[in-house]
């Protein structure tokens, strides 16, 4: 080449029969491509140059809209509303105006028309009111009256405490995510409508002058009673020394302990490293911080080391998949601590992160704290008290207590480690330490989900107690679910892939439903009137599809390469009919459901004796019909 010879490269041309070029499946502000050569020809390729492009989201597909879900009458609150296109990116839903109205309680403030903002991808309605108690729900409809979708259910009551909502870890493009941490901060606050959040960085990635504007910009961005954003990073030791832990600091000015330098080029301050779960905790002891333990790429050994006064909770779900068993595996251990959920998204989008076209199987997780105020002492307060609960992305309101007695106490921190104040309790709520005079408790569960309820399951500590639904064996009908689930095994690459087939002998299949199908490059698919292709895969959380037959006569088969297995139809039930697929809690399960299902709420009560010796740990865990989980944290009742 001579000076001012250039190269021109077409990508997606497909007029001389190129199958074009394949974009990522996620939005990104600056898509970079790399320009390497080389000049001498001895295969050494040298930087020469770079351009970015924008890769945005495609039409809307499917509509949110989100409300909170417990405010106290009278107090002022905001809906969101957000469009996504097929691939759960949010995207501009146009500027035609749309209404929203209420149904259960009269809500002050609704504006006639609502009309977003030029380029926006989230709406807010803000400056709303309900004056009494009671539950209410909103709907979102085009002028034309066309439904477009139905929020989250807002509870609405007098107490101590209101429901916030967050997705605390996450990355952004300064580290192995991409856009700026600013946009990350952005799309949390305005388009996923997040009330809580923080940015986790892999430590050995963050450079000093990162540490710096990770702090500034939590500060900027935190406001009492709008947006709560906690300074922190991802101690990302390996498994062998502890494993991921978050690392959440009520203030700024902290300084980072990293679990090592391994990517960074200036070393100055490598005397601060924590290289082991023990020298973080040491290290941290004494500061106003919190930690998480995560089950990620280096997944967190909660058996290395535990402090009460630092590890607060486990994470049981975020895009790597769902991981109930770090939960049983705390109870064990006797580490009382809460549960959570986040995302861990590397996509730009906080409270809103799809898989995409990758083998990530899930969708993002949230955390729900119950504060009296959205204020970083409030929230803390209620990470240390473990009085939140965690969903697989949904929104929904949960509330589990259990009676005392007049004997019962609840203890301020943990008896087992410090000497805790107690205070006279005849009820505990998730998250207490609680003890009672009795050798049985009432546990009491109200749930109000943004759709049907399949189930609740009562558990102690790692046993099922009992399973409540809205519905008996009497209201079952010709709906069939057919449930995939579990992981290869604890670490990464636990990602299992299901291929194979249902087959019907007897009946057919009048219509056919998927269940968390969340990698729309790999769907099962009906192929005939008695057939259904499995493409699917899960990393601890469940899949599956809904097959409304046209009686309950014959055989149904389930192959698969891991487990399968032929039923007569006329004894899958109520109950789950389970063939065990090895692995972590793999399975399949095939059980039936009423036709057509609509009870979004459930109030129920159950008396669970407690254990002869140890802790009795109670908790909950929520299945909706559509596929999402909750689970609540556990109250501890000890001896």
């Amino acid at each position: 080449m001579r000076p001012g010879d250039t190269i021109t490269v077409v990508l997606g041309d497909t007029s001389g029969g190129s199958p074009g070029y394949r974009m990522q499946t996620f939005s990104e502000t600056a898509f970079e491509f790399r320009i390497l050569a080389d000049p001498c020809a001895t295969g050494t390729f040298l930087p020469v140059g770079s351009g970015t492009v924008e890769v945005v989201a495609g039409p809307p597909r499917r509509w949110h809209l989100v409300a909170p879900t417990l405010r106290r009458p009278g107090e002022q609150f905001a809906l969101g509303i957000r469009a996504e296109d097929v691939w759960g990116n949010a995207t501009y839903p146009g500027d035609a105006p749309l209404t929203v109205t209420a149904e259960g309680l009269r809500v002050d403030g609704l504006p006639v028309n609502v009309k977003p903002e030029p380029g926006a991808r989230g709406t807010p309605v803000p400056g709303l009111k309900a004056a009494d108690a009671g539950a209410v729900r909103f709907v979102l409809r085009e002028t034309s009256g066309n439904e477009l979708a139905r929020s989250n259910p807002m509870r609405v009551e007098a107490g101590p405490d209101a429901a916030f909502w967050g997705d605390l870890h996450g990355q952004s493009g300064e580290t192995v995510g991409i856009n700026p941490m600013r946009e990350y901060l952005e799309f949390a606050r305005d388009v996923a409508f997040l009330d809580v959040t923080s940015h986790q960085a892999n430590d050995f990635q963050i450079t000093k002058a990162f540490w710096r504007e990770i702090n500034d910009l939590s500060a900027e961005y935190d406001e009492d009673g709008q947006f709560c954003v906690f300074p922190g990073y991802e101690w990302s030791g390996n498994t062998p020394v502890g494993g991921d832990h978050n690392v959440f600091f009520r203030h700024e000015g902290e300084t980072i302990h990293r679990s090592s330098h391994a990517l960074l080029t200036d070393r100055s301050d490598i005397g601060d490293d924590a290289h082991t779960l023990c020298d973080l905790f040491r290290k941290l002891r004494g500061r106003d911080c919190v930690v998480y333990a995560h089950i990620g790429g280096r997944p967190a050994d909660i058996d290395f080391d535990h402090d009460p006064a630092l590890r607060t909770a486990v994470e049981v779900h975020s895009d790597w998949g769902t991981f109930e068993w770090v939960m049983t595996d705390a109870f064990k251990l006797g580490h009382r601590v809460g549960l959570v959920c986040n995302s861990d998204g590397h996509k730009g989008a906080p409270g809103a992160c799809y898989p995409g076209a990758s083998e990530f199987g899930a969708y993002s997780g949230l955390t729900c704290f119950l504060a009296p105020n959205l204020s970083r002492d409030a929230i803390f307060a209620a990470m240390r008290s473990r009085h939140h609960y965690g969903t697989t992305g949904c929104r929904m309101h949960l509330q589990v207590t259990a009676s005392l007695g007049p004997d019962g106490v609840v203890f301020e921190a943990d008896p087992a480690h410090v000497d805790a104040l107690v205070r006279p309790a005849t009820e505990a709520r998730m998250g207490d330490i609680a003890r009672t005079g009795n050798g049985e408790v009432t546990l009491r569960v109200l749930c109000e989900a943004h759709a049907p309820i399949e189930r609740i399951d009562i558990l102690r500590g790692a046993e099922l107690v009992k399973t409540l639904r809205p519905y008996g064996a009497g209201d079952l009908g010709r709906r069939a679910r057919v449930i995939w689930q579990g992981a290869e095994y604890r670490g990464r690459g636990r990602q299992t892939f299901w291929k194979g087939r249902i087959g019907l002998d007897g009946a057919t299949i009048e219509r056919m439903e998927r269940i968390n199908a969340w990698n729309l490059e790999r769907l099962s698919r009906q192929e005939s009137a008695n057939t259904v292709e499995i493409d699917a895969v899960t990393t601890g959380n469940f899949g599956g599809v809904d097959l409304w037959l046209d009686g309950d006569k014959g055989h149904i088969s389930v192959e698969t390469s891991l487990a399968g297995g032929l039923f007569d139809l006329g004894e899958i039930g109520l109950e789950d009919t389970v063939i065990d697929a090895g692995g972590l809690d793999r399975q399949l399960r095939l059980y039936r459901l009423p036709e057509v299902m609509a009870a979004d709420r459930m109030e129920a009560s159950q008396t669970v004796s407690l254990n002869a010796e140890g802790d009795t740990p109670l908790w909950v865990r929520v299945t909706t019909e559509d596929g999402f989980n909750a689970w609540s944290s556990p109250i501890y009742l000890i001896p």
